[in-house]
């Protein structure tokens, strides 16, 4: 079944680098093999539990040796509201014995624990590389305690050897339709009810978007997954609208909504003024095409306005000293163009941006953005990198924390734009707290002294 699952997800129709391949390679798949014991940024088990370990009120159970769960746990930011059972850790933690004799009673007598002093809503199980390859039946131990506990008790199948980190997180929105999309129904259903697909809440960017949807009489139903309930991902059928924030990582659960329940999606951006206003006009039309009222769109309209003339007015003072300033995006995903966006909306060069794990579509953005010359890197060795900075080629960096070291080693500033930051960069409120947080490095007086020559030289 996993074997069959991964190769219907190499060839995912809604993907459009699987359109533009031909049939032959469609089959080869898109997963670069990863090298046993090397650092590949992240294994297909990695990638699953972080699309769905922000459902917080649930119990999220690793089925494999302590180390993987100790390397997977709690490595994005993504904020609650509320429930924090998320963020406790729980493990089978396999040994040599059971490998031996194999686990799967010790992951029956780890589900009864959970239930019994947690009483979770549903438990998610992860599988890992381990007892995959010892024969653990996941899918089974799963079910029978689903029936004799009565509750949900969701197997998530994304062993690690499988493929990335995005592999794992298409796997586990795999997981979100077989088992909790569609198993419960809203007692009131409204015109205006939305899904956000592919966010995270990281760093509670999610609240930054979430007030502008009530203020129109948007209510978000469906949160896959950031600052979920259960409840929430269980309901998100009923939605009228997706937006799909990272389509690299949840295209697959966008398209096969929209084939089972007809709901329609979109693939947007709550980075920078623009992305931010474009979203709410796009999900007001297409919400009014569904039968909302048809004073959403004026409503819309005079909101975008009232926010974008009060950001515009508090970000004034710091494009005149950003403006020219050439920065060195290095990050992936949706950000490869969304920041980009956003950035060159104050009036800051962007030398070049990475598009690693980025789609086709988010290429031809950064080129509808930056030109058809625009500087895209897969990869930047870090001594090419090194050189940009040192050069003096880039002002400053946003990227990863595992990048930051080049560029202060290279004694220049840095700004962290990956996922696991502290600093929430969505909507209005984002774009300005981005902007105070790179003129702050920029004028950070560290910088101008570490690169004047020691007074013994």
């Amino acid at each position: 079944m996993l074997k069959q699952k991964v190769a219907d997800l190499f060839d995912e129709p809604a993907c459009g680098v699987n359109q533009a391949k031909g049939e032959a390679a469609r089959k080869k798949g898109c997963s670069k093999p990863l090298t046993p014991g090397a650092a590949a940024g992240g294994c297909a088990f990695d990638g699953a539990m972080i699309a769905l370990q922000p459902i917080t009120d649930a119990a999220h159970l690793v089925h494999g040796p302590i180390a993987c769960a100790g390397n997977g746990w709690d490595n994005r930011h993504a904020f609650s509201s509320g429930p924090t059972l998320y963020r406790t850790g729980f493990t089978t933690d396999l040994g040599l014995l059971d490998v031996v004799h194999g686990g799967e009673k010790k992951l029956w007598k780890a589900i009864k624990e959970i239930v019994r002093r947690y009483d979770p809503p549903a438990v998610f199980v992860y599988q890992t590389c381990v007892p995959a390859m010892i024969g653990d039946d996941l899918v089974k131990v799963c079910q029978v305690a689903t029936e004799k506990l009565g509750k949900p008790i969701i197997p998530v199948n994304a062993p690690g050897f499988v493929g990335s980190k995005n592999l794992g997180n298409k796997l586990g929105g795999e997981a979100l339709l077989d088992h909790v999309i569609g198993t419960i129904e809203p007692e009131d259903p409204q015109p205006c009810d939305i899904g956000v697909l592919g966010d995270y809440n990281i760093a509670g960017e999610l609240w930054q978007v979430e007030p502008l949807f009530q203020r129109l009489g948007m209510r978000l139903l469906g949160r896959i997954t950031g600052d979920a309930r259960y409840r929430d991902v269980a309901m998100a059928h009923r939605a009228r609208v997706n937006m799909l924030v990272c389509s690299q990582a949840l295209i697959n659960v966008a398209r096969k909504m929209r084939e089972r329940w007809d709901i329609p999606f979109f693939e947007g951006s709550f980075y920078g003024v623009s992305d931010t206003s474009t979203a709410l006009r796009t999900l007001a039309a297409m919400l009014v095409e569904r039968g909302a009222p048809q004073d959403l769109i004026p409503r819309t309209e005079a909101l975008i306005a009232e926010e974008e003339a009060r950001v515009w007015e508090r970000l004034a003072p710091y494009r005149e000293r950003l403006a020219g300033k050439r920065v060195l995006l290095y990050t992936g995903g949706h950000k490869s163009w969304s920041v980009v966006s956003a950035l060159t909306e104050i009036g800051m060069t962007i030398i070049g941006t990475s598009v690693r794990k980025s789609t086709e579509g988010d290429k031809q953005r950064v080129r509808d953005i930056l030109g058809d010359d625009a500087n895209m890197y897969d990869a930047i060795p870090p001594k090419d990198m090194y050189r940009m900075l040192k050069d003096g080629e880039a002002d400053i960096m946003l990227s990863g924390g595992r990048t930051q070291f080049i560029a202060l080693k290279a004694k220049r500033p840095w700004v962290d734009m990956n996922q696991e930051r502290h600093a929430a960069y969505a909507g209005y409120q984002g774009i300005v707290a981005l902007v105070e947080d790179i003129d702050r490095a920029l004028a950070n007086p560290i910088w101008e002294q570490v690169r004047k020559p020691a007074p013994w030289e």
